[in-house]
């Protein structure tokens, strides 16, 4: 524990990063999961069919090829550069990685979330000349958020931990700074992962937690 102790500034700094990490990541996935959602049950074929197969690709990809393919090909073979410092330029990236992978799992959250909503409401706002959007919008994915609140504080806590293979682009998160902990301090590696453990459960306990007690509260009676 002595080596947590000596290098905590570097430490906390870690956790800082996996925080922000997961913070904005989860944003964009939330974002990018929902308009994959609207789009998985539009009416037109060709959305369904983009949706469908973005889904299942992303699903069915290891993040970690995820997450070499936004580090090196959009990063190293294209330019892509939306920072002119390195170290922020590869958190970006990350970020991409990260939303593009788990918004696929959010957007089935919410599509299965969409089938607890009885049909008839659907066909309700339509015969009020509610079109596709507006019916999605007001009817039916509001209801659809209330009945995955569980499943996506899952996803959400899921995330927070996949944050560790960020190191693949470059980013000095949590678990990068525990390998080099152990390379220095090589006699206590006990300790640095124990200590390291303790500040995932700090990070993702309470979420879990509040999540539970928001699908609760926010759960629907049929």
């Amino acid at each position: 524990m002595d080596a947590l102790l000596t290098e905590g500034g570097t430490v906390l700094a870690a956790f800082w990063m996996t925080v922000r990490l997961t913070a904005v990541s989860a944003l964009g996935s939330l974002v990018l999961g929902t308009l994959l959602t609207a789009m998985r049950v539009a009416p037109l074929g060709s959305l369904r069919a983009a949706a469908t197969a973005y889904v299942t690709v992303a699903r069915n990809t290891p993040l970690t090829l995820v997450l070499l393919f936004t580090g090196l090909g959009l990063g190293a073979n294209l330019g892509l550069e939306l920072s002119d410092d390195i170290a922020t330029n590869n958190f970006w990236l990350a970020v991409i990685g990260l939303t593009a992978y788990t918004s696929a799992f959010v957007c089935e959250a919410l599509r299965s979330g969409l089938n607890t909503v009885p049909v008839g409401q659907a066909e309700a706002a339509r015969s009020l000349g509610l079109g596709f959007v507006r019916t999605l919008a007001l009817i039916t994915l509001p209801q659809a958020f209330r009945a995955v609140v569980a499943p996506l504080g899952s996803i959400l806590i899921a995330l927070t931990k996949n944050t560790t293979i960020a190191l693949v682009v470059g980013v000095a998160e949590a678990s990068v700074r525990m390998r080099e902990l152990v390379e220095t301090y090589g006699d206590q590696v006990i300790e640095i992962f124990l200590g390291f453990a303790a500040g995932f459960v700090l990070l993702c306990l309470p979420m879990g937690l509040a999540f539970g007690w928001l699908s609760k509260r926010m759960a629907v009676t049929r």
